[in-house]
Order: structure tokens, then C-alpha cells, then sequence
């Protein structure tokens, strides 16, 4: 693994003092076992053996038990993992992975028999990867800048974990940065929300649907005050709907003994099943699927003060096509368990949120009804854009989401402890 201090030594002074994140990059290369690397500026590896040129494009591919770097007319084999450091960290020298262009460090390791690059760069310019990722950079500055703090204190909180680039954490997308989501950056550095002098978990997510929600209905534990179940009126609830048919295929209209019988399946709701198909191949159901059909799909009637489902029910028919080409039938049945077990297999962006309206079926169609997007806690960014529209600041922004909070700089959380432990 890339030590943090290598970057250190080639950070320009006035940011050495910064925090450095290491972010592992799967958002926009997937799992590959083949990707393109091309450096701008001046890089360096750790292995000394090794020589790259700027400006060649390198295809670097997992072989057997190892990585091997193709490119410049040269085939490298890479022993442990390949890390490349700029000589000096500025924005000329750039690393671009699959053409996407990355500032700092990147190790290049197998991860599980996949290539897996990781990030390493000062938190502050990771912050202005990310914000124009989570929000529309053309939002109003003061949205922008509640964001940068959200962003930076969730960031800060997250520093000892291994964090990637998807929603999982924050979406980060390298050096693609736009000029108001890094003013409000530059202008807010350092910023953070606190709580009793030490910065929160700072949760968002993109619309609460008019409501906000508590973290232990999402998450479990204790709840905490600064994440209340309230109205919010700048939330603009963001209706939503979609449809899932309940029968996917015509098992009495397939024709076995046809040469292409496989490849003419075709499920009705293309989307969502796909979906369907990723999730059972992640959770153990081998070969290629078809989905059959769906003959339960319901939700239960109880909601949380939050107006918020939690329980449901969901069975799935499919045909399993093995390796050797034996087809069979196979059924996942979930009975009354949580929402958040149903969810990923249909999809977060059909399947919002648990702000759940209705759910019918209407001649072997289900329609699903709901409101806002994400799972409601902390910061709706939507109603912070409503908020900046009606001249509030960003402070007040923040204040509103997380009630009885403060906003420090970090160097005054360094002279608190300093005071306290003295």
C-alpha cells in the first residue's frame, strides 16, 4: 500500500499541512482486469526499474498471479503493485485512468483478481472532485458551499476508512473540477460541522421527500439529536413511480429445442431486471439469468413517525443457464424482511427511497409510488438549493439540517484539544 507520507515529501509547502485521503477508484473503472494509464507531467514509480514515458498510453492488465504494463514498446512485469507519484503535485501533472484525469498519487494493486487503482491527494482538492459529483454545479454559491462543508466534514470523519469513489462515500470524479463548486471549496476551507468540538458524521442525500429521517431508523443504534425527524419545507418532495410487470417471460411460449432459445429471452422490464440478475450472481446464484416473473412484490402497511416504510415482501421465478449449458429453475422468496433487503435488488434509482405512497397491482402490473430520493437523514440537497434560491446562507443551510451544530475551522479543533488535554 502507497505509504502516505511519499506524497508528503512533494506537496508544495502551503498544503503540506493538509489532510491527504486515500480513495479507492471503482465508480468509473468497475473491476476490470484490463485498464489504460497515461501520465501528464512528470512521475516517478518505487520500483526503479521500471521506466514510463509521459505522454504513452500503457495498458496495464492483471496476468496469472501478477500486473504486466504494455506500452512505449516495452513489456514490464510489475512484481508487488505499480505506484506513481508525481515530482511535484500540482495541476499539470495528472494520471488518466480509462481517460479520466487524476491529480496526486495512484497505486495500481489485484484486488481479488481485478485491477484496483487508489487515489492519494490533499483533501481539499479531493473536495473539489467530489462536489460537483454530488450536487448541479450551477447551483446558487451558498448551496455550493453548505455542500463543500457536508462533503469535508463527512470526508474528515472517514479518513481512517477505506473509502471508494461511489455513493457508498462520496461520488469523486478525479480532476474534473468546475469553477463555482471549487470556489465554494476554496472559500469555505477547512470549515466543518461539529458537535460538542468534534465533526459529526455529516449524512445527506439528494431529497427527504418533505420529511426528514432519523439515523436509527436507517442505520440502527442510538438516535442522534442533530439528525430529528422533522417537515421540511424547502424539500420539493420529488414524487416518483415506476412499474414492474409480474410476469417477465412466457415459459409455454418457449421453444426448448431452438438452436438460439437462450439468447431470445428477453425480460419485459429490461432495467429493473438486470438489476435482478446482478444482485442473485452477487449473493451465490451461478450462470447466466432470465428472469421469469414476479408473482409477490408488497409492502407492509406500517410506517415509522417518519411516514417511512420498513417491511415487505418480494419473490422471484428465474432459469439458471450453468456452464455446460444445463438450464435450471430456481426461486429467492423474502417474506416480510426489511426494505433495505429489497431495495438493491430492484435498484436504488427506481426504487428511491422508503417514502413509500402506494403499492398496486393493477393486471399483472405492480406501480410503486414514493417521494424524495436517498434515505432522508441529514441534508436534503435539493432543499438546500430551495434554501440558497431564497437568499438564506450557507450557515443557516447547515444549521437547518443539522440542528444544534457548530462550524469550526479544523485548526481550532487542534487548539481545543491542545487546551483541553493540557
Amino acid at each position: 500500500m502507497l505509504p502516505l507520507f511519499f506524497l508528503f515529501f512533494v506537496l508544495p509547502t502551503d498544503i503540506q499541512a493538509e489532510e491527504i485521503i486515500k480513495v479507492r477508484l471503482v465508480n468509473y473503472v468497475g473491476d476490470p482486469t484490463k485498464i489504460t494509464l497515461e501520465m501528464k507531467g512528470d512521475y516517478v514509480s518505487l520500483d526503479p526499474t521500471l521506466t514510463l514515458i509521459e505522454g504513452v498510453k500503457y495498458a496495464l492488465f492483471v496476468d496469472n498471479d501478477h500486473l504486466t504494463l504494455v506500452g512505449g514498446g516495452d513489456t514490464q512485469i510489475i512484481v508487488d503493485s505499480l505506484v506513481l507519484v508525481p515530482r511535484t503535485y500540482n495541476e499539470q501533472h495528472q494520471i488518466l485512468v480509462n481517460d479520466r484525469p487524476y491529480l496526486g498519487a495512484i497505486e495500481f494493486k489485484i484486488e481479488q483478481d481485478h485491477i484496483r487503482p487508489i487515489n492519494q491527494l490533499p483533501l481539499e482538492d479531493y473536495l473539489k472532485g467530489v462536489v460537483p459529483f454530488e450536487v448541479y454545479p450551477s447551483w446558487g454559491i451558498e448551496t455550493l458551499k453548505a455542500q463543500a462543508i457536508a462533503a469535508r466534514t463527512y470526508a474528515v470523519t472517514q479518513l481512517k476508512q477505506n473509502i471508494d469513489d461511489t455513493i457508498q462515500f462520496q461520488v469523486y470524479g478525479g480532476f474534473d473540477w468546475k469553477p463555482n463548486t471549487s470556489k465554494a471549496v476554496d472559500e469555505t476551507k477547512g470549515e466543518i460541522i461539529t458537535y460538542h468540538n468534534k465533526p459529526i458524521e455529516a449524512f445527506y442525500s439528494a431529497s427527504n421527500g418533505g420529511k426528514t429521517e432519523s439515523n436509527a431508523h436507517v442505520w440502527g443504534g442510538k438516535s442522534i439529536s442533530y439528525y430529528p425527524i422533522k417537515d421540511d419545507p424547502y424539500d420539493p418532495t420529488h414524487p416518483w413511480e415506476f412499474v414492474l410487470h409480474k410476469h417477465q417471460l412466457d415459459l409455454e411460449s418457449i421453444n426448448w429445442d431452438h438452436q438460439q432459445m437462450w439468447e431470445s429471452l428477453q425480460e419485459k422490464d429490461k432495467q429493473i431486471t438486470t438489476t435482478m440478475k446482478r444482485w442473485l450472481n452477487k449473493n451465490g446464484y451461478v450462470g447466466e439469468i432470465k428472469i421469469i416473473s414476479i408473482p409477490t412484490f408488497t409492502v407492509s402497511d406500517n410506517r415509522l413517525n417518519s411516514k417511512r416504510a420498513t417491511h415487505g415482501s418480494l419473490t422471484i421465478e428465474f432459469l439458471q443457464q450453468l456452464i455446460e449449458g444445463t438450464v435450471l429453475y430456481n426461486q429467492l422468496t423474502l417474506h416480510n424482511v426489511k426494505l433495505n433487503k429489497i431495495r438493491p435488488i430492484i435498484g436504488g434509482t427506481v426504487f428511491k427511497s422508503y417514502f413509500i405512497e402506494s403499492l398496486s397491482e393493477t393486471n399483472g402490473v405492480y406501480t410503486m409510488n414514493g417521494n424524495g430520493y436517498g434515505h432522508g437523514v441529514g441534508m436534503s440537497q435539493w432543499g438546500a438549493n430551495t434554501m440558497g434560491l431564497k437568499g438564506k446562507p450557507y450557515k443557516d443551510i447547515l444549521q437547518f439540517y443539522f440542528p444544534g451544530t457548530e462550524i469550526k475551522h479544523t485548526s481550532e479543533l487542534g487548539k481545543q484539544e491542545t487546551r483541553e488535554g493540557s
